[in-house]
């Protein structure tokens, strides 16, 4: 299950991947009334996403924040790994993060690896297959 945290997170690129592409720097105070986000974890959240490339911000008075990339370019699968880390459910079958299990006898035999390695596969494909457009185009046609 996605976290709280990420949940805020995907509400917030989604919010601004919403604005028109000249509009200037969406103000935090702002992102966290629309995105229903409390404004003091919409801070660290936006720090993350600022750190890894996602977001810019500018500072002051007409400061904010807005997508580095075009919506079309930005997956729900990336926001989601940088809030949450790797995708997979279990740490032998991560791509990014891998780690074998302490009590599996074997990989290669491993029947909970094999399901793993199919229900990481899938859950990439469609998060990183998704972006934010997709999404906001979902939500309108669904709304």
């Amino acid at each position: 299950m996605l976290t709280q945290r990420s949940r805020y997170a995907l509400r917030a690129m989604l919010f601004l991947a919403e604005a028109p592409a000249a509009t200037p720097p969406i103000p935090m105070g702002r992102i966290a009334i629309a995105a229903n986000v409390p404004r003091k974890f919409l801070e660290l959240i936006l720090a993350d996403l600022r750190d890894a490339g996602l977001l810019a911000s500018t500072r002051g008075k007409m400061g904010g924040y807005v997508l580095t990339r075009p919506a079309h370019l930005i997956s729900l699968g990336e926001v989601i790994r940088v809030i949450e880390g790797p995708l997979a459910l279990v740490p032998c079958v991560s791509r990014t993060a891998y780690r074998p299990c302490n009590d599996c006898k074997s990989e290669a035999d491993c029947a909970i690896r094999h399901a793993m390695m199919r229900v990481r596969d899938e859950t990439a494909r469609i998060l990183d297959g998704t972006s934010l457009a997709d999404a906001t185009a979902e939500h309108l046609v669904a709304a």
